[in-house]
């Protein structure tokens, strides 16, 4: 019986998942976002009950060359299973970056196939790799053959509208040896505007057996078990929700309810600690930025333009930590039933 002929009822987003030989606890993930999941934000979406996190793309000709930014984000703290995701355009220098997360504490692979990023594609890495299937599977059959770890792909629909091949590729990196597979619903070309195409994800839901997990706008509860039931997939993704709310995909996955806004304001203090100490009081600062930004416009959206691009600005972290928690703590901008700035 073909796969799309079966009808499997929708798994419960809090039920455990297998990829390869390795269990993941529930079944929402944190998207690698280049830039945002470094291993602060991995490390407290953890904490809240994400069911897995997967690092940022990781260069995998910069790892090989040992360079300081790839070492850092191939670090992790503990968390279970580590998941490194690694870009890149050619052959060797996969297998060998994959070689080196593995050997250093790598529990799975995933391979980069799906940025959509202007300086990841004119590199010929990233979606990019979907123009050309036969070069992509390369890729893919270098890096299974150099790891005895499971090795995941990650890509989109296609790279445009004339070139949905998203089911092509799937099947062929099942056969390759690939263990689970992620699609995000748009196509490159889309970036992220349009609505996900939910629906679409079917089509490799019908040619796969491996761990379909389904990507792409899911925001809420409702949209995890929509996303599920419409795609066939075993798993969902969130990335761009949970900026600013690190809970939020252990929210999704049933865990811990949505924090209180003063809980909130102790959890961006945390976070934004926990970044000044990985990156240093300097680099720390400009990284977490986009964060602070975030955390206002989700629960202090009441702050004056003024007020907030003061705590952007300001070149003191301890004034940044105490004006942006005081912001987020004294606001009376109500929240939604999904825990953010109604």
């Amino acid at each position: 019986m073909c796969l799309k002929d079966m009808h499997l009822p929708t798994p419960a987003l809090s039920s455990p998942l297998r990829i390869g030989n390795i269990e993941i606890r529930n079944r929402v993930a944190l998207a690698p976002m280049s830039g945002v999941t470094d291993l602060p934000f991995r490390t407290l979406a953890w904490r809240f009950g994400a069911g897995f996190v997967v690092t940022e793309m990781v260069a995998s000709r910069e790892l090989v060359g040992n360079a300081s930014e790839s070492w850092a984000r191939l670090k992790n703290s503990g968390i279970k299973p580590h998941i490194v995701q690694l870009a890149g355009r050619e052959a060797h220098w996969m297998a060998e970056a994959a070689k080196i997360a593995a050997a250093n504490g790598a529990d799975i692979i995933d391979i980069n196939m799906g940025c959509p990023a202007k300086k990841v594609t004119g590199g010929y890495s990233g979606s990019a790799l979907m123009r050309d299937p036969d070069h992509a599977l390369s890729l893919v059959e270098a890096t299974v053959k150099a790891v005895d770890v499971p090795v995941t792909l990650k890509m989109r629909l296609g790279w445009d509208e004339n070139s949905i091949n998203a089911p092509l590729i799937a099947r062929r990196a099942q056969d390759a040896g690939v263990q689970a597979i992620t699609v995000h619903g748009r196509t490159r070309m889309q970036f992220y505007t349009g609505k996900a195409d939910w629906d679409a994800i079917r089509a490799v839901r019908e040619v796969v057996s491996v761990p379909l997990v389904a990507n792409g706008d899911v925001d809420t509860v409702a949209d995890a078990q929509e996303i599920l039931q419409r795609s066939g997939a075993d798993a969902v993704m969130a990335g761009r929700s949970s900026q600013g709310r690190p809970w939020h995909v252990g929210v999704l996955a049933g865990g811990a309810g949505h924090p209180e806004q003063a809980e909130i304001a102790d959890i961006f203090v945390e976070h934004y600690e926990m970044m000044l100490e990985f990156y240093g009081a300097d680099t720390g600062l400009r990284h977490a930025r986009k964060h602070v930004g975030w955390y206002l416009d989700r629960f202090a959206s009441d702050l004056s333009g003024t007020e907030k691009g003061a705590i952007l600005t300001s070149t003191d972290p301890k004034s940044v930590a105490a004006r942006a928690s005081d912001a987020i703590r004294s606001s009376r901008a109500p929240l939604s039933s999904e825990g953010i700035a109604a």
